[in-house]
């Protein structure tokens, strides 16, 4: 009988994804925390600050009020405050029909694979790159095909990258970050745009993930909304608005797409979160208190550029937006799953092992996240370099 419930419980095989190793690197943080340790965090991608004051008044003032289910889209004001955004960030008029909100970025790449692609599609993704992209698709039935990008591309995707890999197999998506996680890189308009023409001629879905949107040092962001009316566009209020906890993200569709995304919305999660709803709304409103965090980041990323190479880590990427910096740590190991256990143990500072974001190469590379205070980067440069020189 035991045997016999074990087999009716074993899980399914869709179920088999990696863990998402940052998780577990938090968990060991707060094993260590619990025993009185002070660590330093640049493990986990998100901001160190509270929502913006305009979305924690709404959300208080809402309250008292009775929060019941909204519309499977989304608040219309909410959709109507998105679409405006476009406008004011990227002199683009966005019609709000075709915005859905979601229970953040993640909920939305749920929907999205869903409403374009079958079990079986194969859809390229740049390598290294944030590992739920090629975990969800593998749930879902996909086939997540990993592209090794270069520093000749700025570690993007290139037109002709895409190509070879169509032309050996043909695909059927391809999902673009910029600015890009691990890697922190950006791409130049043009690039984008060249990419996505490319996608287009050879029939590929385009999604493109505009999450860390906002958070550009190098240059600004382009929507790729601009450049197609084809393009899945997924973005969200955890990273530039700091309400990562608050789950709500939001999607850009093609009109013929709304529909679709509908119905699935309204079978997975009724709706979004109304009171998260409701301060996303007022979050656009605090946009000079989110850039005053966004400059702080900025002084961040110049105390990490300027000192890391000190301490010994002197080869990185790009650090052009988003709040990350990808290291290479070869000259130190070949094992960053052991060495960023040792440099939390000894060093009390965490960071997430490359392996999480590339399977083939991030064994040579660390992500240290900088979203925490210039103390914390002050302090986690001299613990490197001291643990380094040891």
């Amino acid at each position: 009988m035991l045997d016999s419930a074990r087999r009716l419980l074993s899980p399914s095989k869709r179920s088999e994804v990696p863990p998402f190793i940052v998780m577990d690197v938090m968990a060991a943080v707060a094993a260590l925390e619990a025993k009185g340790h002070h660590i330093v965090h640049m493990e986990v991608g998100q901001p160190d600050r509270p929502a913006p004051a305009t979305a924690l008044a709404a959300a208080r003032a809402a309250l008292g009020e009775r929060i019941g289910y909204t519309e499977a889209l989304g608040m219309p004001r909410l959709r109507a405050r998105i679409a405006r955004h476009y406008r004011d960030a990227y002199a683009y008029d966005l019609d709000p029909a075709r915005v859905v909100v979601t229970t953040g970025s993640s909920g939305a790449f749920m929907l999205a694979f869903l409403s374009l692609f079958e079990p079986g599609d194969r859809v390229a993704l740049a390598n290294p790159g944030y590992p739920p992209y090629r975990h969800i698709l593998t749930a879902l039935g996909c086939e997540p095909v990993l592209i090794q990008t270069s520093a000749a591309t700025r570690w993007a995707l290139s037109p002709e990258a895409l190509l070879e890999a169509h032309r050996k197999r043909p695909l059927a998506g391809l999902l673009v970050a910029s600015p890009a996680n691990p890697t922190g890189t950006m791409m130049e308009a043009a690039a984008l745009a060249r990419l996505i023409s490319t996608a287009e001629g050879l029939g590929i879905k385009v999604i493109s993930d505009e999450i860390y949107h906002g958070l550009d040092y190098a240059f600004p962001a382009e929507t790729a909304a601009k450049l197609s009316d084809d393009v899945l566009i997924i973005n969200s209020f955890s990273k530039y608005f700091c309400m990562t906890g608050w789950r709500v993200g939001w999607m850009v569709l093609p009109s013929e797409l709304v529909r679709t995304v509908e119905r699935l919305q309204q079978n997975f999660a009724i709706s979004v979160p109304t009171l998260s709803q409701i301060a996303a709304e007022a979050a656009f409103d605090g946009k000079a208190e989110m850039d005053e965090v966004k400059h702080g980041y900025e002084e961040n990323r110049r105390i990490l550029t300027e000192g890391l190479p000190k301490a010994g880590l002197d080869n990185f990427l790009p650090v052009d937006g988003g709040f990350y910096l990808y290291a290479n740590i070869s000259r130190f190991s070949d094992d960053s799953l052991d060495f960023a256990k040792r440099m939390l143990n000894e060093a009390h500072v965490a960071a997430t092992p490359g392996l999480d974001f590339d399977p083939i190469d991030g064994r040579h590379y660390l992500r240290f996240c900088y979203s925490r205070s210039a103390d914390d980067m002050h302090e986690a440069v001299g613990r490197i370099g001291q643990w380094l020189k040891r």
